[in-house]
């Protein structure tokens, strides 16, 4: 295998198929330029890049039916399907048929070639045209090629449609834990637990023996001085803060690390830290080790004796995200900062130390158990997925004889 060129083996079925360069099938080529200000959520004709479908438009550069190549971006080599009238972005490569073929079993055949193998330039991936050109596949007979479109299409379908059953429990799972941890966080576990109302209109009725309190009364603003042997933290809008220092693979591509690390701020266990121009998104987190962070981001010290973690699960209910960003200041969303001074005034309802105990450990037992759901769904799907892979691969390649299963 060269960079230019591979060719797909085939199975005892396909034993007898040539060896074809695609461009004896069809011609790539490279997409036309095109203002981002003239694609639209909505519009007459679709516009498709390296990734896929990026929106609509009013004109268009081709008309047909073509198979798509994602030329660059995230999803470099990845293949999709246009027909009718749309416009193809210097980000896609078209295929120009020069003789027939079904579209269907050429575009899987060429999705089995992992055509991302081929890029180049790991800050902007990209795929040369004339390295799709090169490459070889079998090519069956037509009548063949149609077989083995409309197997795959059944069988492909079969597998997608347990994988979206599957990624629908998945989201349901995600909105009963957040369910959970709302409910106990506001309500509390005891269900005969006498209820009051709290006076604050974001936290309603909550039970008689919780305190309604000011965030001021918790905590206090603080600027440590930063130790350089401790581990720089990141706050997720998703995870709170980290409990070390993550790769550089996992960190926000927007994110880099200084050099001096004398430039960020100390935290210590029971901390709360947050992101000011996040927080209306959820960036709230409880520190759980001693380590840095941005001195971009707001960090607190308790200034009595409660769990920090309960203040982050009740934050991160979406109720408290409405308040925190009707206390947020700024003209746009991505312009919104919470700052400390308005963030201080914010009522939280808090429990007696007992009972935050026993909800924080009601809540990561729950957790744990839904999340392990979520694990093995997931690990369900990836499975699906490689067999949805294998089996387009094996039809393709010949290693199916797909005449016994029309």
């Amino acid at each position: 295998m060269t960079r230019t060129a591979a060719s797909l083996a085939t199975g005892p079925f396909g034993q007898n198929w040539p060896s074809v360069a695609v461009k004896h099938l069809a011609v790539f080529q490279s997409g036309s330029a095109i203002d981002g200000e003239e694609i639209e959520d909505f519009g007459t004709y679709p516009v498709y890049g390296g990734n896929g479908l990026r929106g609509y438009t009013e004109r268009f550069t081709h008309k047909g039916e073509f198979v798509l190549v994602g030329r660059q971006g995230a999803l470099c080599g990845n293949i999709n399907y246009a027909e009718g009238r749309f416009w193809a972005s210097e980000h896609a490569l078209v295929g120009h048929p020069r003789r027939m073929f079904d579209r269907q079993w050429f575009g899987e055949a060429l999705r089995t070639a992992n055509l991302g193998q081929f890029s180049t330039a790991a800050a902007q991936p990209g795929i040369a045209a004339e390295v799709v050109n090169n490459l070889r596949i079998p090519v069956p007979p037509v009548e063949i090629q149609r077989l083995i479109a409309r197997f795959l299409e059944r069988e492909t379908g079969r597998i997608d449609g347990l994988i979206e059953k599957k990624t629908r429990f998945i989201a349901l799972l995600k909105e009963k834990r957040a369910a959970m941890i709302t409910h106990a966080v506001t309500k509390g576990i005891d269900p005969d637990a006498p209820m009051k109302d709290s006076g604050v209109d974001w936290l309603g009725r909550v039970p008689a023996r919780w305190d309604v309190l000011r965030i001021a009364a918790l905590f206090r603003e603080v600027s440590r001085p930063a130790d350089p042997a401790l581990p720089v933290l990141s706050v997720s809008i998703h995870d709170g803060v980290t409990d070390g220092e993550l790769a550089d693979e996992d960190r926000d591509r927007k994110v880099a690390l200084s050099e001096d690390r004398t430039k960020y701020q100390g935290v210590a266990p029971g901390d709360l830290v947050y992101n000011m121009m996040r927080a209306w998104q959820g960036a709230f987190g409880a520190v759980t080790v001693k380590g840095l962070v941005s001195p971009a981001y707001v960090v607190a010290a308790p200034v009595t004796t409660f769990r920090t973690k309960f203040i982050e699960h009740l934050l991160h209910t979406k109720s408290a995200a409405e308040e925190i960003r009707r206390f947020s200041r700024g003209i746009a969303d991505f312009r919104m900062r919470l700052y400390w001074d308005h963030f201080r005034a914010l009522k939280v309802c808090l429990p007696p130390l007992d009972e935050q105990d026993r909800i924080l450990s009601e809540i990561d037992a729950e957790t744990a158990r839904i999340d392990g759901l979520i694990t093995l769904t997931e690990r369900s799907i990836d499975l699906l997925r490689e067999k949805r892979s294998a089996l387009i691969t094996a039809a393709v390649t010949g290693k199916i004889d797909v005449r016994a299963a029309a």
